[in-house]
């Protein structure tokens, strides 16, 4: 660290970056040391010697970047150091439209390619994130032999960049794929039910990444801030899987592990960190990451603590609670949806209103796309679509296998 400075100075004007400062520049004195030399916070103290050492004819800028400013050494912030900290947020409309144009222009785009209709599609995105965007475009667009990327490849790169790869070639049993297809449709059930809950996008029974299916959302706007009921339509969300494929097979299973993790991280969050229990108040409870030592004392009593557990698990019961009405009142609808999935794979929001107001999609499955390219080849005339408003019955084309993702 001293030599860097070193060259600094002799090389003036000069400017010194340090990415993730948090790697060295982590508060002092956090009980992580055992006793002997601590290489990170000699490394501190040379940064500290070295900065405060500073002339104003030496020319020389020093600049990090963290995303933990709250647990950086106060030394580090005080003026005359890091005197100035500039917040970086996550884009906006505007700002996402331009990295996008950015990174576009590094490969070449069809002609249907709306960036701004693709910057209002992907809210809370960061930076990196629409770069991995354009990139697996890409490479979408060159496994299937196209000469430009289109819409369609960066609006499936979106998915595959939130909610991970699809995998088309993992087949399961017909009990499992139809487990599955209830999970979802109660999640896509509540998603569109539920008041102040974000937009449903679409809901799949593809895996991706390491999930079996997947509800995906989208925000409709920017969000700044999360209000409570925003927090407990989130929750209600997360319940639906579970209560829908309980009332199907009578059974449950390890498939809403995710979604208890994050139903439980929500109901933590509102009673430790934002004050929305009646009963806690307005009162922080989450402990500061700047710990002492590494069995810190809680800065609360045992009761407190008693009430807490009782708080995030009466937020949890009632979430569940309410939204078993949900899915006990709409269970046709929940049906209608899980065996369209069934057919389909795949349903897109608007395809999920129509089934919820009970009417036919009218789009031809997979099965029946191969049988009218196979009757067309044999002359014979094509069998009528079956299924064709995701209403039909549960085995659907291919009964114990998956349907062929050509």
């Amino acid at each position: 660290m001293r030599d860097l400075f070193k060259q600094a100075k002799e090389n003036s004007p000069c400017i010194i970056f340090h990415d993730e400062i948090d790697a060295v520049g982590r508060r002092r004195g956090g009980g992580f040391t055992t006793g002997g030399h601590d290489e990170r916070e000699q490394t501190l103290n040379a940064i500290l010697v070295e900065m405060d050492g500073f002339d104003a004819n030496q020319q020389v800028i020093v600049i990090a970047a963290t995303n933990r400013p709250d647990v950086l050494d106060p030394a580090l912030t005080r003026p005359g150091r890091f005197d100035r900290q500039v917040a970086v947020q996550l884009p906006d409309i505007a700002g996402r439209k331009q990295i996008l144009g950015v990174h576009a222009k590094k490969i070449k785009v069809g002609p249907d390619v709306d960036l701004e209709r693709l910057a209002k599609g992907t809210p809370m995105f960061s930076g990196a994130e629409l770069a991995a965007l354009i990139n697996e475009a890409a490479l979408i667009a060159g496994m299937a032999s196209k000469d430009f990327v289109e819409m369609a490849d960066l609006e499936e790169a979106r998915d595959k960049v939130r909610w991970g790869r699809a995998n088309r070639s993992k087949q399961f049993e017909q009990a499992e794929r139809e487990l599955v297809a209830f999970h979802e449709a109660g999640h896509a059930m509540l998603q569109v039910v539920v008041p102040h809950a974000d937009p449903l996008h679409k809901v799949t029974i593809i895996p991706r990444g390491q999930a079996l299916g997947a509800s995906m959302w989208l925000p409709d706007k920017d969000r700044a801030g999360q209000s409570r009921r925003y927090l407990e339509a989130r929750m209600r969300v997360a319940c639906g899987g579970r209560i829908a494929e309980q009332k199907h097979t009578g059974d449950i299973s390890s498939g809403a592990a995710g979604d208890i993790q994050g139903a439980t991280e929500i109901a933590r969050a509102m009673v430790l960190q934002f004050g929305m229990s009646d009963r806690l108040g307005f009162v922080r409870y989450l402990d500061d990451d700047h710990q002492e030592s590494f069995m810190p004392e809680r800065a609360y009593s045992p009761e407190t603590a008693k009430v807490i557990d009782e708080e995030i698990r009466r937020l949890i019961d009632e979430a569940y609670v309410d939204a078993k009405r949900i899915i006990d009142e709409s269970w046709p609808k929940v049906e209608a949806i899980a065996k369209a999935l069934l057919v389909y794979e795949t349903l897109t929001a608007d395809e999920v209103h129509r089934l919820i107001r009970g009417e036919p999609l009218g789009r031809p499955t997979v099965a029946d796309l191969l049988s009218r390219e196979l009757a067309a080849k044999s002359g014979s005339p094509a069998p009528t679509a079956a299924n064709s408003t995701g209403q039909g019955d549960l085995e659907g084309p291919g009964a114990g296998a998956v349907p062929s993702p050509a």
